[in-house]
């Protein structure tokens, strides 16, 4: 390497740029890119990450600092992630710096030395096996962790058993005492029996949809393709997924499994586990941060086969990385809302791309924008139109909710078909996406009601915590025993939310058993688990919850949807509302009738006879959707042109329109003539956790237009007078305008 080079480092920085450095006087190792250098930034000393070498620099030599120490003795990222991230930093015009920390474990980013994560597998020993054969009442922990080596005799990873059995230590440490376990190193990858050697007999017979989408992924591997995997709910989408997943690991490479959030798919988890004997890495945000490390590890060093995760697992080097799989591309969780403001799906794209790997979207309900690609054939359009087996689609029914008198927000129609399903062993499944008692707490005397002090918004009452709560920034206080401002005691609560419907269920059925799934209700570690236990074994009978229940659950004895409350996606301003609404229609309704028995969905409506609803429930989501995709089309929305939404909030009420129209005069001095600004105006719900919030709305036929554009505008923002009074940033297609 000539002694001129220039390191180009990413540094975390606002500042939406690389910065140029000399490399070390005498390095010990070469810097390449992808490698972690500690350098001087101002007066303080930080960690950046080399980007690219170059032989030039816009700044003078001798102007150019020195990088103090080269971290790395290899590249912790390869060149594909590299890339990525920069066209991340780019398209989403977010700091490169703080792209890039974003996408290393947080125990790297201090520069902190890489080390081996172990490796070891642990299996029963001659002695253990025997052991298996009485079983361990008074130690239920150990009898556990037995009981899941005893169903791996090739032994099973560390992270493995932490997915089953989190504090797993100590209990091992008392089995390796008894000489009932031995611990070992894992052969490579490639000398691994393939799951389709050992699990044939276990293996569903594939449907020719199943066949043909799992063939025509296959043909693709080795160069880029996107397949959208369209299937019904109950189409056997997840065994699509492992027979691919299945000739990627016979081909020695690695596979991404990206999914909406990953303690509401234990489903998934358990069939992966189960299917494969390969070391499967897990990546989402309820790790510590040695667990996260010691996973990304294991994927980058190639060791593990499959990496399951949240949308930044996206971020994970691989050694040899063969299918990318995004499974509910339609989840709007897949679009980070924080920070670095990126869609996991779109991005999962462009590393495909660089890659030259196939990666495959799926969803029984997907995103408009991808079924507006598969129609325009960029993307390979693949349909599983039946359940697998012998299930069959639920029917719907539309319950019209006007003049029937309602007992807690459930009709007296609901309740009798409840009833009916009860009597005849069905389980039953209730929707509703409201957590809590009440959403409102009212004086019947003269009207007060408790608001949140830092936002617009009603406090909503938790019955059995006697607490009230803002679901926006969680502000809490206790419930008020009389109206602070006439004294009156009467008062009452209006609508309802999970709890309220959970006792009013109670009192229905006093002798049926009943289980609420929200976020409330599985707070604690390993109450999901339980609850879904529960739910299997048949001891629960009824389940209420809220769009927890839309995700990757298979209840095969449900026989009954019933969806409380759909109107407000029908009227809302959000044009993306009656999509998202559809979507959770399908999802939840798909719950019902996955086995032999028929499944009915019955939805609670005050506008039975809506175009939008007739035509969901009767002619299906995908002739709905292309209702929709012609709507979008006249009014020149998403997915026929591109947005960009400029944010800015303040504790000062005045100041975020100050700053906005500041923007919006300098976006008019551009002149751009594909580029329209909506606004500035303020955000529909305008305070929130103590702060005002306003917005800008760019939107434009052309998306290269718009990049072009936000290229221009976005220096003159970081010049305006107010920038410094507001907290601002730009969210390129965003999934929510609220």
């Amino acid at each position: 390497m000539p002694k001129t080079s220039i390191l180009r480092v990413a540094v975390p920085s606002p500042l939406r740029r690389h910065f140029d450095y000399l490399p070390p006087e005498n390095p010990t190792t070469p810097p390449q890119p992808g490698v972690r250098v500690r350098v001087p930034f101002g007066r303080r000393t930080v960690v950046g990450l080399v980007l690219e070498l170059a032989e030039e620099s816009d700044v003078a030599t001798p102007r150019l600092k020195r990088v103090l120490e080269i971290v790395d003795r290899e590249p912790l990222l390869p060149p594909d992630l590299l890339a990525l991230l920069k066209w991340g930093s780019r398209y989403y015009h977010h700091p490169i710096g703080k792209v890039v920390m974003n996408a290393l474990p947080t125990r790297l980013r201090d520069g902190s030395p890489i080390r081996e994560p172990s490796r070891n597998l642990w299996q029963l020993s001659e002695a253990g096996r025997e052991a298996t054969a009485h079983p361990l009442n008074q130690a239920p922990r150990q009898q556990q962790l037995i009981n899941l080596l005893s169903q791996a005799p090739e032994g099973v990873a560390e992270q493995e058993i932490r997915l089953h059995l989190p504090n797993w230590r100590s209990i091992m440490s008392r089995l390796k005492e008894k000489g009932w376990v031995v611990c070992r190193e894992p052969p490579p990858i490639s000398s691994r029996r393939t799951a389709a050697a050992i699990s044939d007999a276990d293996r569903p017979r594939l449907n020719p949809d199943q066949q043909n989408a799992v063939e025509q992924v296959i043909d693709a591997a080795g160069k880029f393709s996107v397949a959208l995997l369209e299937g019904v709910t109950g189409s056997g989408k997840t065994e699509v997924y492992l027979r691919i997943i299945e000739q990627n690991i016979a081909a020695g490479r690695q596979a991404l499994v990206l999914v909406p959030e990953i303690n509401l798919t234990p489903q998934l988890l358990e069939r992966f586990t189960r299917r494969f004997p390969q070391p499967i890495a897990l990546l989402h945000s309820a790790l510590t941060a040695r667990e996260r490390l010691a996973a990304w590890q294991r994927a980058r060093s190639g060791e593990a086969a499959i990496v399951i995760g949240t949308r930044s697992a996206l971020f994970t080097p691989f050694r040899r990385l063969g299918i990318i799989i995004v499974d509910e591309e339609h989840d709007t969780s897949f679009k980070q809302q924080e920070g670095f403001r990126y869609s996991a799906r779109d991005m999962a794209i462009i590393r495909a791309r660089d890659a030259a790997i196939p990666i495959v979207l799926g969803s029984a309900t997907p995103s408009l924008e991808s079924l507006h690609n598969a129609q325009q054939q960029r993307y390979l359009h693949l349909t599983l139109s039946q359940r697998a087996g012998d299930a069959r689609p639920p029917r719907f029914q539309l319950l019209d909710m006007r003049h029937q008198s309602l007992q807690e927000g459930l009709s007296a129609g609901l309740l009798e078909i409840i009833g009916e399903h009860l009597q005849a062993g069905g389980q039953i499944l209730l929707f509703l996406n409201r957590r809590g008692y009440a959403p409102t707490l009212l004086c019947h005397e003269c009207g007060w009601s408790r608001r949140c002090n830092r936002c617009d918004t009603h406090l909503t009452l938790h019955q059995y915590e006697r607490r009230l709560r803002c679901h926006h920034c969680g502000a809490e206080r206790p419930v008020d025993l009389h109206c602070p401002e006439c004294g009156s005691v009467d008062l009452r609560t209006l609508g309802a939310g999970t709890e309220r419907i959970e006792k009013a269920l109670q009192q229905h059925f006093p002798d049926t058993g009943i289980a609420r799934l929200d976020r409330d209700s599985t707070r604690r570690k390993g109450s999901l688990q339980r609850l879904l236990k529960e739910i299997h074994s048949g001891h629960t009978q009824i389940l209420i919850g809220t769009q927890m229940l839309a995700k990757g659950h298979h209840f095969p004895n449900v026989t009954l949807v019933g969806i409380l409350d759909t109107d407000q996606g029908l009227f809302s301003a959000d044009f993306r509302a009656s999509e998202r609404m559809s979507q959770l229609i399908v999802q939840v309704a798909g719950r019902a009738g996955r086995a032999e028995k028929p499944g009915l969905v019955v939805i609670q409506t005050h506008h039975p006879e809506h175009p939008l609803l007739q035509q969901l429930v009767t002619r299906g989501y995908r002739q709905f959707a292309q209702t929709i995709l012609e709507e979008r089309r006249e009014a020149e929305l998403p997915p026929y042109s591109s947005i960009a939404l400029l944010r800015a909030e303040s504790v000062d009420a005045r100041r975020p329109m100050a700053f906005l129209e500041q923007a919006e005069h300098a976006f008019r001095e551009l002149a751009p003539d594909e580029v329209v600004a909506w606004g500035p105006v303020p955000a529909p719900m305008e305070r929130r956790a103590g702060r005002y919030r306003a917005h800008l709305l760019l939107h434009s036929g052309s998306r290269p237009a718009l990049q072009q554009l936000l290229d221009r505008w976005i220096p003159r923002l970081e010049t305006l007078r107010e920038r410094r009074r507001v907290r601002w940033y730009l969210d390129v297609d965003p999934v929510d305008l609220f």
